[in-house]
């Protein structure tokens, strides 16, 4: 028993110093915070800032130069539209939407999987004056915009319209188009609509005169803006049914979608499935088909002009009568009317006979006749 008392107490030692030791690396793992994959904290930092950012290699460029515009803080694998807008501010947004922008001078770009982009834009003059911005939106997917301001060397430049009072409208009821397509439409004319929605005054102040923005949308292209204005106050606190026009291009079909949008924000959209235009594709189809009747008609008169006509010949019978036919037909007839016999004063009795050929065995004076005595019986 003494003797095993010796070795055992060095060994229980060095157990207990292998706990502690186990115990203080256990505690510092869990005091640690997780490490994360780069991408993952970088997902985590754009999700808590979720706000796209705009910015522009120059401030300031003329006509025909050429501007970088970057961004970051946009939604992975976006589509987006970049315009040089005017009559906008960072604060204000666009005022007018994209009819205040460039938009044959536009380019579209697609974000990377940390929702950043870098794309060259060719510096073109908006058709209203300035203060412009480097104007990018989402072309699809949730909506999101921001502005960079710009200055375009040269353009025109105008105060912004006054902002309205208190009044601050809202969309209270869902929207609806009202209308039906008629025959012109069948046939290729603009399809046309109303939008009516339910809106009322939220604000302390009464919204006079308000004017919309109704934008159409086709696919994956940006809304084409247009204003709207409404005859009319709504007092604050107040509500009222409004009709819009809405108005598409010639021959427009397929899937569209309007939106609605007042003071810079977008108040509701509506689908709009527009039929296609089938009266068209029938008078394309009548076309082609006319169109090479009439050809192979006019082709064949005038072959028939310039083709050689077949001689005439007086054997030959067919269409035409030989020339003795027509000589023939052309000489007059006659009448003939019998002499009275030489010698006699009789007048001859009875119908005229009809004119005949004379034999040749025998003359007219030598044919045999009535009033001439024959010699038979004398002597």
């Amino acid at each position: 028993m003494t003797g095993q008392a010796g070795p055992a107490a060095p060994r229980s030692a060095r157990h207990r110093w292998a706990a502690a030791l186990f115990v203080a690396l256990l505690a510092a793992l869990l005091s640690a915070p997780p490490a994360l994959p780069a991408t993952g904290a970088a997902a985590v930092t754009r999700t808590a800032d979720a706000k796209p950012g705009v910015t522009v290699s120059k401030q300031q460029a003329g006509k025909g130069g050429e501007i970088t515009v970057k961004g970051s803080g946009w939604r992975p694998k976006a589509l987006l539209m970049m315009l040089i807008c005017g009559r906008a501010t960072p604060e204000r947004g666009v005022i007018g939407g994209t009819n205040s922008c460039a938009n044959a001078e536009g380019r579209a770009v697609t974000t990377d999987a940390e929702g950043a982009f870098r794309k060259k834009l060719p510096v073109a003059e908006p058709p209203v004056p300035c203060p412009c911005v480097v104007h990018v939106a989402t072309v699809t997917g949730e909506q999101a915009a921001a502005d960079a301001v710009f200055v375009v060397a040269g353009h025109p430049l105008a105060a912004l319209p006054k902002e309205t009072g208190g009044g601050r409208l809202a969309v209270l009821a869902t929207t609806r188009l009202e209308g039906e397509s008629g025959i012109l439409t069948w046939f290729g004319a603009p399809p046309a609509r109303h939008l009516v929605f339910t809106v009322g005054n939220l604000g302390s102040d009464p919204v006079k005169d308000p004017v919309f923005e109704i934008g159409t949308a086709h696919g994956v292209f940006a809304p084409q803006w247009e204003e709207r204005q409404w005859r009319g106050t709504i007092a604050s606190g107040r509500k009222a049914q409004i009709r819009l026009p809405v108005e598409l291009t010639a021959g427009a079909h397929g899937d569209y979608q309007v939106s609605l949008k007042y003071g810079g924000k977008v108040l509701a959209e509506q689908p709009w499935g527009v039929g296609r235009p089938w009266g068209v594709t029938l008078f394309w189809i009548l076309l082609c088909l006319v169109v090479p009747a009439a050809v192979f008609r006019i082709g064949m008169a005038i072959v028939d002009k310039v083709r050689p006509r077949p001689s005439r010949t007086p054997g030959r019978t067919g269409r035409h009568r030989p020339p003795e036919a027509d000589a023939a037909a052309k000489t007059p007839k006659r009448r003939r009317a019998r002499e009275p016999a030489a010698g006699t004063g009789a007048a001859p009795t009875g119908p005229l006979p009809t004119t005949t050929a004379a034999l040749p065995w025998f003359t007219p004076d030598s044919a045999p006749s009535g009033n001439r005595p024959t010699t038979k019986g004398h002597s």
